[in-house]
Protein backbone atom coordinates (compact mmCIF):
# COMPACT_ATOMS: atom_id res chain seq x y z
CA UNK A 1 0.00 0.00 0.00
CA UNK A 2 1.79 3.04 -1.18
CA UNK A 3 1.80 6.25 1.27
CA UNK A 4 2.69 10.01 0.21
CA UNK A 5 2.78 12.99 2.83
CA UNK A 6 0.70 16.38 2.69
CA UNK A 7 0.86 19.34 4.61
CA UNK A 8 -2.99 20.84 4.95
CA UNK A 9 -3.92 24.39 6.12
CA UNK A 10 -7.38 25.34 8.28
CA UNK A 11 -9.51 26.83 5.83
CA UNK A 12 -11.99 29.57 7.36
CA UNK A 13 -15.20 30.20 5.34
CA UNK A 14 -16.89 27.92 2.77
CA UNK A 15 -18.83 28.76 -0.44
CA UNK A 16 -17.54 29.59 -4.00
CA UNK A 17 -15.89 33.00 -3.31
CA UNK A 18 -13.61 31.34 -0.47
CA UNK A 19 -13.02 28.25 -3.67
CA UNK A 20 -11.84 31.21 -6.06
CA UNK A 21 -9.66 33.05 -3.70
CA UNK A 22 -7.84 29.89 -2.81
CA UNK A 23 -7.50 28.99 -6.40
CA UNK A 24 -5.95 32.32 -6.85
CA UNK A 25 -3.35 31.55 -4.40
CA UNK A 26 -2.72 28.24 -5.91
CA UNK A 27 -4.47 26.18 -3.60
CA UNK A 28 -7.48 24.37 -3.26
CA UNK A 29 -10.35 23.99 -0.31
CA UNK A 30 -11.06 20.43 0.77
CA UNK A 31 -12.67 18.80 4.04
CA UNK A 32 -11.43 15.97 5.84
CA UNK A 33 -13.98 13.91 7.90
CA UNK A 34 -14.01 10.20 9.73
CA UNK A 35 -16.08 8.04 11.25
CA UNK A 36 -17.33 9.52 14.78
CA UNK A 37 -15.25 12.77 14.21
CA UNK A 38 -16.01 16.22 13.29
CA UNK A 39 -15.55 17.87 9.63
CA UNK A 40 -12.66 19.78 9.22
CA UNK A 41 -12.59 22.52 6.80
CA UNK A 42 -9.03 22.92 4.88
CA UNK A 43 -6.93 23.73 2.02
CA UNK A 44 -4.56 21.77 0.30
CA UNK A 45 -1.94 22.29 -2.18
CA UNK A 46 -3.69 20.62 -5.53
CA UNK A 47 -0.85 19.87 -7.52
CA UNK A 48 1.10 18.05 -4.82
CA UNK A 49 -1.84 15.69 -4.06
CA UNK A 50 -1.75 15.23 -8.17
CA UNK A 51 2.12 13.72 -7.84
CA UNK A 52 1.08 11.86 -5.04
CA UNK A 53 -2.05 9.65 -6.78
CA UNK A 54 0.35 10.04 -10.40
CA UNK A 55 3.13 8.37 -8.82
CA UNK A 56 0.95 6.01 -6.99
CA UNK A 57 -0.70 2.32 -8.10
CA UNK A 58 -2.93 2.53 -5.44
CA UNK A 59 -4.51 5.89 -7.22
CA UNK A 60 -7.42 6.99 -4.70
CA UNK A 61 -6.92 4.15 -2.29
CA UNK A 62 -3.25 6.16 -1.52
CA UNK A 63 -2.39 6.40 2.32
CA UNK A 64 -1.58 10.02 2.76
CA UNK A 65 0.64 11.25 5.78
CA UNK A 66 -1.52 14.62 6.61
CA UNK A 67 0.05 17.40 8.39
CA UNK A 68 -2.22 19.72 9.11
CA UNK A 69 -1.43 23.63 10.86
CA UNK A 70 -1.11 23.22 14.28
CA UNK A 71 0.76 19.78 14.54
CA UNK A 72 -2.20 17.68 13.94
CA UNK A 73 -0.93 14.20 12.20
CA UNK A 74 -3.54 11.58 10.06
CA UNK A 75 -3.79 9.59 7.45
CA UNK A 76 -6.33 10.26 5.12
CA UNK A 77 -6.79 8.55 1.71
CA UNK A 78 -9.04 10.14 -1.24
CA UNK A 79 -12.89 9.74 -0.95
CA UNK A 80 -13.54 11.96 -3.65
CA UNK A 81 -12.14 14.46 -6.06
CA UNK A 82 -14.06 17.33 -8.15
CA UNK A 83 -12.70 18.93 -11.47
CA UNK A 84 -13.11 21.34 -14.04
CA UNK A 85 -15.34 20.08 -16.45
CA UNK A 86 -13.49 21.13 -19.63
CA UNK A 87 -9.61 21.39 -18.29
CA UNK A 88 -9.72 18.67 -15.73
CA UNK A 89 -7.98 20.75 -12.77
CA UNK A 90 -8.87 19.95 -9.34
CA UNK A 91 -11.59 21.89 -7.47
CA UNK A 92 -11.89 20.36 -4.25
CA UNK A 93 -10.87 17.21 -2.27
CA UNK A 94 -12.82 15.12 0.44
CA UNK A 95 -10.36 13.25 2.47
CA UNK A 96 -11.53 10.16 4.85
CA UNK A 97 -9.22 10.26 7.85
CA UNK A 98 -9.17 6.71 9.12
CA UNK A 99 -8.31 4.59 12.07
CA UNK A 100 -5.12 1.89 11.48
CA UNK A 101 -6.26 -0.36 13.64
CA UNK A 102 -9.98 -0.57 11.98
CA UNK A 103 -11.19 -2.14 8.72
CA UNK A 104 -12.86 0.20 6.06
CA UNK A 105 -14.52 -0.93 2.77
CA UNK A 106 -13.01 0.39 -0.54
CA UNK A 107 -13.27 -0.28 -4.29
CA UNK A 108 -10.16 -1.76 -5.91
CA UNK A 109 -9.27 -2.17 -9.66
CA UNK A 110 -9.62 -5.68 -11.46
CA UNK A 111 -6.37 -5.94 -13.56
CA UNK A 112 -6.97 -8.80 -16.54
CA UNK A 113 -4.02 -11.35 -15.88
CA UNK A 114 -2.85 -13.37 -18.96
CA UNK A 115 -4.58 -14.35 -22.94
CA UNK A 116 -7.46 -16.69 -23.02
CA UNK A 117 -6.92 -20.41 -24.29
CA UNK A 118 -10.56 -19.20 -25.97
CA UNK A 119 -9.15 -16.04 -27.47
CA UNK A 120 -5.40 -17.49 -28.72
CA UNK A 121 -7.38 -20.33 -29.97
CA UNK A 122 -10.62 -19.69 -31.27
CA UNK A 123 -10.45 -16.44 -32.23
CA UNK A 124 -12.86 -15.55 -29.78
CA UNK A 125 -13.45 -12.46 -28.01
CA UNK A 126 -12.62 -11.15 -24.51
CA UNK A 127 -15.53 -9.15 -22.56
CA UNK A 128 -14.26 -7.39 -19.42
CA UNK A 129 -17.37 -6.14 -17.66
CA UNK A 130 -16.60 -5.46 -14.25
CA UNK A 131 -13.46 -3.34 -13.72
CA UNK A 132 -13.72 -3.00 -9.85
CA UNK A 133 -14.68 -4.74 -6.68
CA UNK A 134 -15.40 -3.64 -3.15
CA UNK A 135 -13.60 -5.04 -0.47
CA UNK A 136 -13.22 -4.56 3.57
CA UNK A 137 -9.66 -4.73 5.43
CA UNK A 138 -7.54 -2.74 7.33
CA UNK A 139 -6.07 0.50 6.05
CA UNK A 140 -2.38 -0.71 5.23
CA UNK A 141 -3.43 -3.72 4.06
CA UNK A 142 -5.12 -2.21 0.91
CA UNK A 143 -4.28 -3.87 -2.07
CA UNK A 144 -3.31 -1.95 -5.55
CA UNK A 145 -5.41 -4.06 -7.33
CA UNK A 146 -6.51 -7.53 -7.74
CA UNK A 147 -5.46 -9.98 -10.21
CA UNK A 148 -8.19 -11.57 -13.17
CA UNK A 149 -6.25 -15.01 -14.24
CA UNK A 150 -7.85 -15.23 -18.05
CA UNK A 151 -5.23 -17.93 -19.33
CA UNK A 152 -7.94 -21.16 -18.74
CA UNK A 153 -10.87 -19.74 -20.62
CA UNK A 154 -12.52 -20.82 -23.50
CA UNK A 155 -15.28 -19.45 -25.75
CA UNK A 156 -18.50 -19.31 -23.45
CA UNK A 157 -16.69 -19.62 -20.23
CA UNK A 158 -17.13 -17.06 -17.53
CA UNK A 159 -14.98 -15.82 -14.28
CA UNK A 160 -17.07 -14.13 -11.44
CA UNK A 161 -16.52 -12.44 -8.32
CA UNK A 162 -16.70 -15.74 -6.30
CA UNK A 163 -13.72 -17.49 -8.60
CA UNK A 164 -11.11 -14.44 -7.42
CA UNK A 165 -8.31 -14.87 -5.26
CA UNK A 166 -8.08 -12.12 -2.57
CA UNK A 167 -4.92 -11.23 -0.59
CA UNK A 168 -5.19 -12.72 2.74
CA UNK A 169 -7.02 -10.23 5.43
CA UNK A 170 -9.26 -8.98 2.62
CA UNK A 171 -12.71 -9.61 2.61
CA UNK A 172 -14.88 -9.68 0.02
CA UNK A 173 -17.77 -7.12 0.04
CA UNK A 174 -19.53 -7.01 -3.80
CA UNK A 175 -22.12 -9.77 -4.65
CA UNK A 176 -19.95 -13.10 -5.59
CA UNK A 177 -21.95 -13.78 -8.50
CA UNK A 178 -21.64 -10.58 -10.59
CA UNK A 179 -19.67 -11.10 -13.92
CA UNK A 180 -16.16 -10.36 -14.24
CA UNK A 181 -14.97 -11.66 -17.76
CA UNK A 182 -16.18 -14.00 -20.39
CA UNK A 183 -14.83 -15.28 -23.63
CA UNK A 184 -17.71 -14.68 -26.51
CA UNK A 185 -17.43 -15.90 -30.13
CA UNK A 186 -16.62 -13.79 -32.43
CA UNK A 187 -19.29 -12.15 -34.24
CA UNK A 188 -19.92 -13.58 -37.92
CA UNK A 189 -20.15 -11.03 -40.75
CA UNK A 190 -23.46 -11.10 -42.35
CA UNK A 191 -23.70 -11.33 -46.37
CA UNK A 192 -24.76 -8.32 -47.97
CA UNK A 193 -28.52 -8.61 -48.87
CA UNK A 194 -29.71 -7.50 -52.66
CA UNK A 195 -33.37 -6.23 -52.16
CA UNK A 196 -36.02 -7.74 -54.73
CA UNK A 197 -36.83 -5.61 -57.18
CA UNK A 198 -40.67 -4.07 -57.03
CA UNK A 199 -43.38 -5.55 -59.26
CA UNK A 200 -43.03 -2.34 -61.95
CA UNK A 201 -39.37 -3.05 -61.88
CA UNK A 202 -38.99 -6.41 -62.68
CA UNK A 203 -41.46 -5.77 -65.51
CA UNK A 204 -39.61 -3.24 -67.25
CA UNK A 205 -36.22 -5.18 -66.79
CA UNK A 206 -38.14 -8.05 -68.54
CA UNK A 207 -39.22 -5.98 -71.36
CA UNK A 208 -35.74 -3.96 -71.46
CA UNK A 209 -34.01 -7.37 -71.98
CA UNK A 210 -34.17 -9.22 -74.80
CA UNK A 211 -35.66 -12.90 -75.56
CA UNK A 212 -32.91 -15.74 -76.33
CA UNK A 213 -32.33 -15.76 -80.00
CA UNK A 214 -33.45 -12.18 -80.82
CA UNK A 215 -30.66 -10.33 -81.53
CA UNK A 216 -29.91 -13.14 -84.18
CA UNK A 217 -33.17 -13.00 -86.29
CA UNK A 218 -33.13 -9.23 -86.08
CA UNK A 219 -29.65 -9.40 -87.93
CA UNK A 220 -30.90 -12.03 -90.76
Amino acid sequence: MAESALVAQKREGTGKGVGRKLRAAGRIPAVMYGRGKENVALSIEPRALERMLAASHAGMNTLIDLTVEGGVKTVVPVKELQREPVRGGLLHADLFQVDLTQTIEVAVPLHVVGTAKGVALDGGILDFVLREIEIECLPRSIPDKVDVDVTALEIGESLHVRDLTLPQGVTLKSDPDLSVVSVVAPTAEEAPTVAAPVEGEAAAAAAATPAAGAEGKSGS
